[in-house]
C-alpha cells in the first residue's frame, strides 16, 4: 500500500498540481475530524490517521483541531515522520517538539516573496504619502483633508531601513531602490545576496538612529518576541515611521502605540497584529496610520505556489527522505 499522507485544509488552487505531484507514490486523505480530541483519537492506534507517514498543514484547520502545538504533535502517530506547514513564517508549530519526535518540519520560503515585499511598499508608500488618510477622508464625504502636505513625504532621499535580510528582505530592496531611497539593513550577519548598494549595519541601534522607515522583516521566535521595543522606538528619529509585514509581536504594541499618540513615531504600515484578529482601537481611531487584516499573502498566485511548495516537500519526503524547505530548527 503506498505511504498515508493526510491533508489538514483544503487545496484551494493546487489541486491538479497534488495529483501530479503525490499520485502514485502516496495515499491522500483528507481531515474528516471535526475536533481536535476526535483528531487525537484519529492519530492514536487503531484510528483513521494512525499510519500517517506525513502531513499537510494549512493553518484554516487551526480553528477546527487548534495550533500545531506541543500537545499536537505529540499526539500524532509514530509513524508520522513529516509535517509540511503551508506558509513561510512558522511560530504555530512547535518545533522543538516535531523535532525530539523525528519529526521533519517544512515550510514554503520563496512562494510568499513577491507578495509580502508588495504589500511592505504599498505600507511604504501608504505611510509616507498618507494616502489611507485621504481615502478615507475621501469615502466619508470629504476631499483633500486639511494638513495632509504638511506631514505627507517623497520616497526618494529618505533612508530606509530592513530588518532582516532573508529572501523577502531581498525582494523589499529590489523593489525599493527605483525610488531613489538610501538602503541599509540590519541581520545577524550581512548577506551575501544584498545588492552592492544597500549598506549593512551590524549595530540595532545605529541603523534605527538614521532611518526614516523601519521595515520589519525577521522570523517570530522566543527570540524575537517585542524585539522592537520601546528602548529600540525612541531610538529611532522623531517622525520615523515604521511598516510591519512579519509578525506582529516582533513590535512591543503598546510602545508603539504611545510613541504614535505623543509624536515620536510619524505614522506605522501593519499588515500583523499582536492578538489578531483582534486590532488595538487606538490605532483604529488614528486616521494617519495604514493598517492591513495580515493579506500579505492573499493572492491567488502567492498561495497556489505556497500548496505547491509544501506539497513538493512531502513529495521530496516520500522519494527521499527529506524535503527541501525543512526548517533550521530541525536541522
Amino acid at each position: 500500500m503506498a505511504p498515508k499522507i493526510l491533508l489538514m485544509g483544503k487545496l484551494y488552487w493546487a489541486s491538479q498540481d497534488a495529483e501530479q505531484l503525490l499520485g502514485g507514490i502516496a495515499d491522500v486523505v483528507c481531515m474528516e475530524s471535526t475536533s481536535r480530541a476526535e483528531l487525537f483519537e484519529d492519530f492514536s492506534s487503531g484510528g483513521r490517521y494512525s499510519d500517517v507517514v506525513g502531513i499537510y498543514h494549512e493553518h484554516i484547520s487551526d480553528r477546527t483541531v487548534g495550533d500545531p502545538d506541543e500537545e499536537f504533535i505529540n499526539a500524532l502517530p509514530s509513524s508520522c515522520k513529516w509535517f509540511a506547514h503551508k506558509g513561510a513564517g512558522y511560530d504555530s508549530v512547535d518545533v522543538r517538539a516535531a523535532k525530539a519526535r523525528g519529526i521533519g518540519v517544512s515550510n514554503t520560503p520563496g512562494a510568499v516573496d513577491e507578495a509580502t515585499a508588495t504589500t511592505a511598499v504599498f505600507l511604504l508608500i501608504a505611510t509616507m504619502r498618507r494616502f489611507s488618510q485621504c481615502e478615507a477622508n475621501l469615502r466619508a464625504g470629504g476631499f483633500n483633508p486639511p494638513g495632509v502636505e504638511a506631514s505627507a513625504r517623497d520616497l526618494s532621499g529618505k533612508t530606509i531601513g530592513i530588518l532582516g535580510m532573508g529572501e523577502i528582505g531581498l525582494q523589499m530592496a529590489n523593489y525599493i531602490r527605483p525610488f531613489g531611497c538610501i538602503l541599509l539593513y540590519h541581520n545577524r550577519k550581512p548577506n551575501a545576496l544584498a545588492p552592492s548598494d544597500v549598506e549593512y549595519i551590524a549595530d540595532l541601534y545605529e541603523l534605527l538612529g538614521k532611518v526614516d522607515v523601519l521595515m520589519v522583516s525577521i522570523p517570530l521566535s522566543d527570540k524575537t518576541r517585542g524585539f522592537i521595543g520601546e528602548k529600540e522606538i525612541r531610538a529611532m528619529k522623531k517622525g520615523s515611521i515604521i511598516v510591519n509585514t512579519a509578525r506582529g509581536p516582533i513590535i512591543d504594541e503598546e510602545a508603539m502605540i504611545e510613541a504614535l499618540q505623543d509624536g515620536h513615531l510619524g505614522s506605522v504600515g501593519l499588515d500583523v497584529f499582536v492578538k489578531e484578529p483582534e486590532v488595538d482601537q487606538r490605532l483604529r481611531d488614528m486616521p494617519h496610520v495604514t493598517l492591513l487584516p495580515h493579506v500579505g499573502t492573499e493572492n491567488q498566485d502567492a498561495r497556489r505556489k505556497m500548496e505547491v511548495t509544501a506539497l513538493t516537500n512531502l513529495k521530496e519526503f516520500l522519494l527521499n527522505g527529506v524535503g527541501p524547505n525543512l526548517v533550521p530548527e530541525c536541522k
